[in-house]
């Protein structure tokens, strides 16, 4: 389980800057000029521990990737980290108040989130996507999207300084809608506590999924990316699931025999596994198959044998592989994940999401397609 702490940060005074690690920008910059310097007349440096901002110019490679060179996760500040109580501050009394309140605390930062797992396993992938491409651009780029005024920048900026995240890129709304930005960054997945926004999201054709606060978490890989992805009207069309909201099950199954090799259309949530494939692959190229830190999951309540192959052939044909396939033909998904233990399963149904949340998984709610309109059960003990 990630351990969740709320220490205060440590603020210097601001004569000069402070880096994240302490140092005054200007002890940095200077360190940093005679690293260069070293670095260009081959002398070798001594070893240093890395820590903030210097580990992202050392080891970094290149530091701030072009959007269509990365795979871009956006992520709302309330499912990064726990804002619940700030939340209510809002809702109970005003803007002004809620503003009055992040300054007043803006050197406590904010604990962990049901998305903070997600990406710091997205970082670790980073870090080895580095070692072994020092130049590329194809890494994970993060940015960090919220309604918040400006002014709540600085307690955000020093909550990811807290816990070592390499967040760079912010998108401070003030309120207003962020999908317009989102299609800017060329984002290939945002995350987000807001139902209305995801559905907005979806519209417009950005892979996205609603994140819930669980009371329960399992802990989870600190060295290997797991993602685990539903099949109907997420990675496919829901296409199949309008047969079987329609018809019923025979119906269903006698449809998927029919069109066994009738390519399904693609789901919301196909673009993002396809991005995680292409940086899979930088992994094999390297001869790092058994070793890579990205590991895909499609559990399905689908049946193998009467339903099973055309999703199958439908992903070979994309050119698209998943490491794990779990056809449960109506089982309950939840145990499964348990024993997976992904950062993040995506599924359609609230009702799955329900049972994982339960299970310790970390859920993401992709409301996209019929089910939409059967089932519409409260949402995970949870808050937005």
């Amino acid at each position: 389980m990630v351990k969740m702490s709320l220490d205060p940060v440590q603020v210097k005074e601001l004569n000069v800057s402070p880096s994240p690690n302490g140092d005054s920008r200007a002890s940095w910059e200077e360190e940093e000029a005679e690293e260069e310097e070293e670095d260009r007349l081959g002398i070798a440096t001594k070893t240093k521990p890395v820590t903030g901002r210097r580990a992202r110019k050392v080891e970094g490679g290149v530091f701030f990737p072009k959007p269509e060179n990365a795979v871009t996760v956006a992520v709302s500040s309330r499912v990064l980290f726990r804002t619940e109580l700030e939340q209510r501050v809002f809702e109970q009394k005003g803007v002004e108040e809620y503003l009055r309140y992040q300054i007043e605390h803006e050197n406590e930062p904010f604990a962990p989130g049901p998305a903070f797992p997600f990406v710091k396993a997205l970082e670790t992938v980073n870090a080895r996507l580095r070692e072994l491409y020092p130049q590329s651009e194809e890494l994970f780029d993060i940015v960090l999207v919220t309604y918040n005024h400006a002014h709540v920048g600085i307690r955000l900026i020093n909550t990811i300084n807290h816990h070592n995240l390499f967040i760079e890129r912010f998108c401070m709304t003030g309120g207003s809608s962020p999908i317009g930005y989102l299609k800017a960054w060329q984002t290939n997945l945002y995350l987000s506590a807001d139902a209305d926004k995801v559905r907005e999201a979806l519209a417009e054709g950005i892979a996205a999924a609603t994140m819930f606060m669980t009371e329960k978490l399992t802990e989870v890989s600190e060295s290997q990316l797991r993602v685990a992805f539903d099949g109907d009207a997420v990675l496919f069309s829901d296409e199949s699931e309008r047969i079987f909201k329609a018809h019923g099950l025979d119906k269903f199954f006698q449809h998927e025999q029919d069109n066994e090799d009738t390519l399904l259309d693609h789901g919301p949530l196909k673009g993002f596994l396809e991005a995680l494939g292409k940086l899979q692959k930088k992994f094999y190229a390297k001869g790092q198959r058994l070793d890579c830190p990205i590991r895909t999951y499609l559990v399905t309540a689908r049946s193998a044998a009467s339903s099973g192959i055309r999703a199958l052939k439908t992903l070979r044909a994309w050119g698209l592989e998943i490491d794990e396939a779990l056809f449960l033909a109506g089982a309950p998904k939840g145990p499964m994940l348990e024993k997976i233990r992904p950062h993040i399963y995506f599924d359609d149904q609230m009702f799955h999401v329900e049972g994982a949340a339960e299970m310790g998984t970390v859920a993401a709610h992709v409301p996209y397609g019929v089910a939409q309109k059967h089932n519409q059960p409260q949402k995970p003990g949870a808050r937005k």
